[in-house]
């Protein structure tokens, strides 16, 4: 039965090299992701043909009460997203598995653009679509990424491609002495935590503790992960930290300091981060997503100086495989006043702060 037992050296060591070195892979399927998330359980499937794993959907299982779980395949699964028969195979080979789990249904949100004709492909394979008609915060990941190509292009062909505004901050940011360095030091890492409580409270979002980014650390190893640091005379302005996995750079969060942010640190980091994507020979630096396709909406507006030649990604959205309707029915229109009670809550938190 191909559900991964975790006993089996052998079967596990398919399976992540599998997983690590598909035209599909995603730092989000591997199992090291898992040892992110807290309180979520987790569960890998697989498929093979002759011995060899043609697919495979790593997914964390989250306790909705009442002994209910909701699976979801975080930008998952690893096979041709468009191959529908396929995906169906891989949750045929979980079903038995997630039933056992008492799933009312498993979610995937695979990274394919949107288009009218990929959302019928996916209503007639029997997923329930939830995207393109929703409020852009109503998805547990961002629908619109900015998605920058980079493989087999030059450094000075990437920044010609840039905004003329981008270009003139990355160069201003060098000219004023900022400097960016990177580690895999726990300091460091402390140092982007209080630059990102910074961020938090002042574009009052809810912010992760410091736990959930040191797990992050110390689930991918090596120069699977870096944090990049932006400074000035000393004094740290700007943090990262990016995840190099499979064929794309994924700059996965982000942190600045308020002061000095004249100098442009945040510019002088993302230049740093794109020079080792190309080091590596990535095809993609992701940029994450964004929320308001406006640049009066500052992280928009950054974002879109790099990403200028190739506009925003929309993703087509989350595709949902229902187990059980009237829970399932429950859990979506319940879920959004959830998540908006949660912001108000963080915001009135942090005003008070």
């Amino acid at each position: 039965m191909p559900v991964l037992s975790l006993q089996n050296a052998e079967d596990v060591a398919r399976y992540d090299a599998f997983i690590r070195t598909s035209p599909f892979a995603s730092a989000t399927q591997d199992r090291l992701w898992a040892e992110v998330k807290e309180g979520w359980g987790s569960l890998c499937v697989y498929t093979e043909k002759e011995g060899q794993i043609t697919g495979a959907m790593s997914l964390l299982l989250k306790p909705c009460g009442g002994g209910l779980t909701l699976a979801y395949a975080p930008k998952g699964p690893v096979c041709d997203p468009e191959d529908t028969q396929a995906i169906l195979q891989l949750i045929r080979e979980a079903t038995p598995a997630l039933k056992a789990r008492h799933c009312f249904a498993l979610r995937l949100d695979p990274e394919v653009k949107w288009s009218e004709e990929a959302v019928a492909r996916y209503r007639e394979a029997g997923f329930r679509v939830r995207g393109h008609q929703l409020d852009a915060h109503d998805t547990i990941q961002p629908r619109f990424n900015m998605v920058l190509p980079i493989g087999g292009k030059s450094y000075e062909e990437l920044l010609s491609s840039y905004s003329e505004k981008t270009r003139y901050n990355i160069r201003y940011a060098a000219r004023k002495g900022v400097t960016v360095r990177y580690s895999r030091d726990p300091a460091d890492l402390e140092t982007f935590y209080e630059l990102n409580r910074v961020t938090a409270l002042r574009d009052k979002i809810a912010g992760r503790p410091l736990a959930y980014f040191q797990r992050m650390l110390e689930a991918f190893p090596g120069e699977m992960l870096r944090v990049y640091v932006a400074e000035h005379e000393g004094e740290a302005l700007s943090a990262a930290i990016a995840l190099n996995y499979g064929e794309k750079m994924w700059y996965i969060y982000g942190a600045s300091s308020n002061e000095k942010r004249n100098l442009m640190p945040n510019y002088a980091m993302q230049d740093s981060m794109i020079r080792w994507g190309l080091e590596l020979g990535k095809k993609i630096y992701d940029f994450g997503g964004v929320y308001e396709l406006t640049k009066e909406n500052g992280l928009f507006k950054f974002k879109e100086g790099f990403c200028r030649s190739v506009g925003v990604t929309e993703y087509v959205g989350e595709l949902d495989f229902v187990f059980n309707p009237v829970i399932y029915t429950g859990f979506v229109s319940l879920l959004p006043k959830v998540k908006a009670a949660k912001l108000r809550l963080g915001r009135s938190r942090q005003s008070r702060s």
